[in-house]
């Protein structure tokens, strides 16, 4: 069984759902797909759990392509609100919710997994995620992908957190995890949790780009990332499109690599007949 786990709210549960069809559809092995959630909507309206139905709709789709796939909940409310409340990155241009991947190796949490794969939601597979699961990591912490800009900006070395390969059992040793959440809790940082990681860790693996695409989608690629990117012409601008605006995908990024998951998402929601219906 390999474990994959993603951190979000209900507001970003169409990304969740996209990036597990993506793996369950060309995958091969069984998966668990774990979801870290919470409701902080004391802070901020929007910051809702995804609630037990969804978790429940997405373990009905994964379960299409594989009867052994399984969808895990996990409410982390009260973990992370007795680990950061009051903390130096409550309030950031990331939401909290990027710090819920830090609570991993808590007792209670991931128990009985000595590996996982950690994804951002705004991923998505282009081939067998087994090829990531597979590469051994066993003397390392976790191994992850060089940041596109990043590695020009900041240091040769840092790596893009969106996609990781953790040793969950070098990191309990070591206290990775531990170490990165006392550092964000005393101090501010544009991005807390990948910067925290890469300041906390003595020994991460760095993957192949194919890993972690940060740009345009390559023969070799494994894993698109839909994070955000520099276009230099005709003009310079910005662009941060997200797997599930499908027209932005086409147009601006000129893929049609996910129009089958596309197709089954909406198949499967014109004839889903769980409770809530969404």
């Amino acid at each position: 069984m390999i474990p994959v786990i993603f951190c979000g709210n209900a507001r970003i549960y169409d990304g969740i759902f996209l990036a597990a069809v993506s793996i369950a559809r060309r995958t091969k092995q069984d998966v668990e797909f774990f979801i870290f959630t919470m409701d902080l909507s004391d802070q901020n309206k929007n910051f809702t759990a995804v609630t037990d139905d969804m978790a429940e709709k997405l373990d009905c789709a994964v379960k299409t392509f594989n009867p052994n796939n399984k969808v895990t909940k996990k409410d982390l409310t009260n973990e992370f609100k007795a680990t950061f409340s009051g903390g130096k990155n409550m309030k950031n241009g990331y939401t909290p919710y990027a710090m819920l991947r830090l609570l991993m190796d808590l007792p209670g949490v991931m128990d009985g997994y000595d590996k996982t794969i950690y994804l951002d939601v705004d991923t998505m597979a282009v081939k067998d995620i087994n090829l990531l699961y597979d590469i051994d990591v066993s003397e390392y912490e976790y191994g992850a992908c060089r940041d596109f800009m990043g590695r020009h900006w900041i240091n040769k070395n840092y790596c893009n957190s969106g996609v990781l390969l953790i040793n969950l059992k070098k990191v309990r040793e070591v206290g990775l995890f531990e170490k990165c959440r006392k550092l964000i809790y005393k101090r501010p940082f544009v991005m807390p949790d990948q910067t925290a990681l890469h300041m906390s860790s003595k020994k991460r693996l760095y993957l192949d780009d194919k890993f972690n695409e940060q740009r345009d989608i390559k023969e070799e690629t494994v894993i698109k990332h839909f994070c955000k990117g520099v276009k230099w012409l005709p003009i310079f601008r910005i662009y941060n499109v997200k797997q599930w605006e499908r027209d932005k995908v086409r147009k601006t990024l000129n893929t049609t690599e996910f129009d089958g998951d596309y197709e089954f998402y909406d198949e499967f929601m014109k004839n889903d007949t769980t409770k809530d219906g969404q």
